[in-house]
């Protein structure tokens, strides 16, 4: 799959603005009154927490793939031209 730079622009622009938002929301929530009930977590601020992991784990992958489809858009019209002459050798094939 061939990701355009306006798309690895878009996915990175992603990464960062889940890093930029899900930390401050999470400083909200734990500092919200329903975070703890006589010093104890409460189930709002696990299920919160929950979904700020999950939203950063998301947003982290997302920007690393954005990364990724940037530097392969840098060098691809080389690398789509080395791929089609392997193909066209040959080279990769199981042998009979």
């Amino acid at each position: 799959m061939v990701i355009s730079r306006k798309w690895a622009v878009f996915l990175i622009g992603v990464g960062v603005w889940t890093w930029l938002i899900w930390p401050r929301f999470g400083l909200a929530i734990y500092d919200d009154d329903r975070a703890f009930r006589n010093g104890t977590p409460t189930a709002f601020l696990w299920v919160h927490a929950v979904l700020i992991v999950a939203s950063l784990v998301i947003g982290t992958t997302v920007g690393v793939l954005g990364i990724r489809a940037w530097r392969a858009g840098r060098s691809g019209i080389g690398r789509v031209a080395e791929a089609e002459e392997i193909v066209a050798s040959g080279a990769g094939r199981p042998q009979d």
